[in-house]
C-alpha cells in the first residue's frame, strides 16, 4: 500500500496540509478552509485563472481516493496538478520575482474584484510550469470583510519588493538576502541600503515611510488592523494601491554588466564545425530514450536545454551567472520551449535544507529525480576554479543514478590553460585517462565524440546495472 507523505514545509497554516500520496499532491483542508475554497469556486476569476495556467488546476478529490487521511480530521481533500520542479525565490532571477510579483497583484486585483483576498503574500505561494508562473496556494483565497485592509502588504514588501528594489537600484543580488532569511528584506535593511534613493518610485511610501511607520506600530499594543477597519478601509483604497505597486514593479529594470558568459557563444573557442558536431552528438544521446527529468548543470544560454526539452517531459536549467539566466527566462517567456525551468545558482554550492528543522525548503537535490544529466564544457571549472576533487564530482554525478553526457576539456585547452595560470597547487588528477577510469568506475560509457580541435571529448554514459 502506497505511504502518505507530508510536505513538511506546508505546516504554517494550520487549516490546510500539503501531502503526496501515489506521486501526485494533495491538500487537506479544515471545514472553514473548504468554505473559502468554495467561495473561490463559485467566482468568475478562479476558473478563468486556471484555465490562463495562473492558478495552478485543482479539484475536490473523494476520501476513498485517499484511504490514509482520516475524514473526522479534515473536511475535505483537493486534488492538485503537479508542479515539475519545485523552486524557491533564491533561485530566481530578477524578471522571474518580478514576473512572480505581478502575478501576485492580478491575482488579488482580481478576487478583490468579486469579494475574495489573499489573506497572504510569500514568494513561496508561486511556482512554475516552464517559465511561466503559477499560484500554488490556494487556501490562500478568503472572503474579503468589508473594512479590512491589506494583510499582506508588508509580506509582499519583504519578499518581492524589496529584493526587486535593491537589484534594480543598487544592482546588490536578492538571491542570497533571500537564502538567508526565508521571512525576507526587512523594511529596516532595505531602508539602510536605499537611503539614497529615496526620490525613485516605490522608495519613499513603501521603504523610508513604511519603516518610520513600523517602528511607531511597534510601541503601541494597539491593533493596527482593527484601527483600519474601523477608520472604514474602502476596497477602492486597497485596490489603487495594488495599481500602484503593479506600475512600480513593472517599471523597475535590471541593468547588469556584461559578463564573459553573456556572450559565449560568440566568444568561446569551438569552430562552426565544432558547434554542429556537439549538437549533432547531444540531440543522438538525447534521442536514445524518453526521459522525465533532465538536469542542465551549467546551462549557460540554455542552447542545449533547448535542444533536448523535445525529448524529455521538464528540464531544469542552472547556472550560476544569473544574467544569462535571466536573458533564457525572459526568451523562453516569449517562445518557449515551455517545459524548461531556468535557475540560477551556484553549481558547487546548491540550495541546501532550510527553515524548520532543515525540511521547510527542500535542498535542491531532494527536490527530483533526474533521468538524465547534461554537464557540457563545465568541468574544468569545477575542478580547477572550484578545487572539487574530480573524483568527488563524477562520484556525486553518478549517485542519481541517471544517464549522463559529458564534456571532459583537456589541459591543451586555451581556457584550461587560463585557470591554470591563475591556480596554486597540483591539479595532477585533472587528466582525460584519470577522467575516463572514474567514469568507467559508476558508468557504462556507450559514445564518445573528440570534437576536431582534440581538446574537447563528449561522453553519452549510462549508469552501470548492479
Amino acid at each position: 500500500m502506497s505511504k502518505t507523505i507530508l510536505e513538511a514545509g506546508s505546516f504554517r497554516d494550520k487549516a490546510n496540509r500539503v501531502f503526496y500520496y501515489k506521486d501526485e499532491v494533495y491538500r487537506a483542508l479544515s471545514m472553514e478552509s473548504l468554505h473559502n475554497f468554495v467561495d473561490a469556486l463559485g467566482t468568475q476569476f478562479f476558473g478563468r485563472m486556471i484555465q490562463e495556467g495562473k492558478i495552478v488546476g485543482t479539484r475536490i478529490a473523494p476520501f476513498q481516493d485517499v484511504p490514509s487521511v482520516r475524514h473526522g480530521h479534515w473536511a475535505a481533500i483537493l486534488h492538485h496538478d503537479r508542479i515539475p520542479f519545485i523552486s524557491y525565490p533564491y533561485e530566481w532571477t530578477f524578471s522571474m520575482l518580478q514576473d512572480a510579483a505581478l502575478l501576485h497583484l492580478e491575482l488579488l486585483r482580481a478576487a478583490l474584484a468579486e469579494g475574495i483576498t489573499l489573506k497572504d503574500a510569500s514568494a513561496y505561494n508561486v511556482q512554475w510550469n516552464g517559465a511561466r508562473a503559477v499560484f500554488i496556494d490556494i487556501p490562500s483565497f478568503v472572503p474579503w470583510r468589508p473594512g479590512q485592509p491589506w494583510v499582506g502588504y508588508a509580506q509582499f514588501c519583504s519578499l518581492f519588493l524589496f529584493p526587486l528594489l535593491i537589484q534594480a537600484h543598487r544592482n546588490v543580488p536578492f538571491q542570497p538576502w533571500l537564502r538567508g532569511s526565508i521571512d525576507g528584506i526587512s523594511v529596516e535593511d532595505c531602508s539602510h541600503l536605499l537611503a539614497r534613493d529615496f526620490y525613485k518610485a516605490g522608495v519613499l511610501a513603501d521603504v523610508m515611510i513604511h519603516a518610520r511607520l513600523q517602528k511607531g506600530f511597534a510601541k503601541t499594543p494597539r491593533k493596527i488592523q482593527h484601527d483600519l477597519a474601523d477608520a472604514g478601509f474602502h476596497q477602492e483604497i486597497i485596490q489603487s494601491n495594488i495599481k500602484r505597486l503593479t506600475k512600480i514593479v513593472k517599471g523597475l529594470t535590471w541593468k547588469p554588466k556584461t559578463s564573459v558568459w553573456t556572450n559565449y557563444g560568440q566568444t568561446c573557442t569551438y569552430s562552426a564545425r565544432e558547434t554542429a558536431d556537439k549538437k549533432t552528438f547531444v540531440e543522438r544521446s538525447a534521442k536514445r530514450k524518453k526521459r522525465g527529468h533532465v538536469w542542465d548543470l551549467g546551462c549557460n544560454t540554455g542552447e542545449f536545454s533547448k535542444l533536448i526539452a523535445p525529448f524529455a517531459d521538464h528540464v531544469v536549467a542552472v547556472d550560476g551567472d544569473a544574467r544569462v539566466v535571466d536573458a533564457l527566462y525572459r526568451a523562453l517567456r516569449g517562445s518557449g520551449p515551455y517545459n524548461i525551468t531556468p535557475l540560477t545558482m551556484n553549481i558547487t554550492d546548491l540550495s541546501p535544507s532550510m527553515g524548520w528543522l532543515g525540511r521547510e525548503r527542500k535542498a535542491f537535490v531532494e527536490r527530483g529525480h533526474p533521468d538524465l544529466i547534461l554537464c557540457l564544457a563545465l568541468i574544468h571549472h569545477i575542478c580547477i576554479t572550484a578545487n572539487v576533487p574530480m573524483n568527488e564530482w563524477v562520484g556525486w554525478l553518478a549517485g542519481f543514478y541517471a544517464d549522463l553526457i559529458i564534456e571532459f576539456v583537456t589541459v591543451e585547452d586555451p581556457m584550461v590553460q587560463q585557470l591554470l595560470r591563475n591556480k596554486d597547487g597540483d591539479h595532477g588528477d585533472y587528466d582525460r585517462d584519470v577522467f575516463e577510469a572514474m567514469l568507467h568506475e559508476h558508468f557504462e560509457i556507450q559514445e564518445t565524440l573528440s570534437l576536431s580541435s582534440g581538446r574537447r571529448i563528449l561522453y553519452y554514459c549510462e549508469v552501470k546495472k548492479s
